[in-house]
């Protein structure tokens, strides 16, 4: 494996590793919200259940996030890294360095 290839998939290990660390963090306010009229005021609740839904949302995007990463690694094993999925044509080295797990060139993912 060249250098090149050895540092994109450190870069694409390392922001899966940090997806998961998140994650893992938030776990607790995706949590189910206690519904305990006793203990906590009706607005109170409803800010919960909003936070919970926004950390829920945000668990989505970093599941969605690891996946497209996976994909790029697979792509990097099979000698794909770095052409688009749709046309076959380079993504450019600008748009991989802004975003390694990039699947589409520039004109594709219009």
């Amino acid at each position: 494996m060249t250098d090149d290839r050895q540092k994109i998939r450190k870069t694409l290990t390392e922001l899966k590793l940090e997806l998961e660390a998140m994650s893992e963090l938030s776990e607790d306010a995706r949590a189910t919200v206690e519904l305990d009229q006793q203990s906590v005021g009706r607005l109170s609740r409803m800010d919960a259940l909003q936070g919970q839904a926004m950390a829920q949302a945000s668990e989505r995007q970093r599941r969605a996030n690891i996946q497209r990463i996976d994909a790029a690694l697979n792509r990097l094993d099979n000698g794909e890294y770095g052409f688009c999925v749709e046309c076959g044509e380079d993504i450019g080295e600008k748009r991989l360095a802004v975003d390694p797990a990039a699947a589409f060139c520039i004109t594709c993912a219009r």
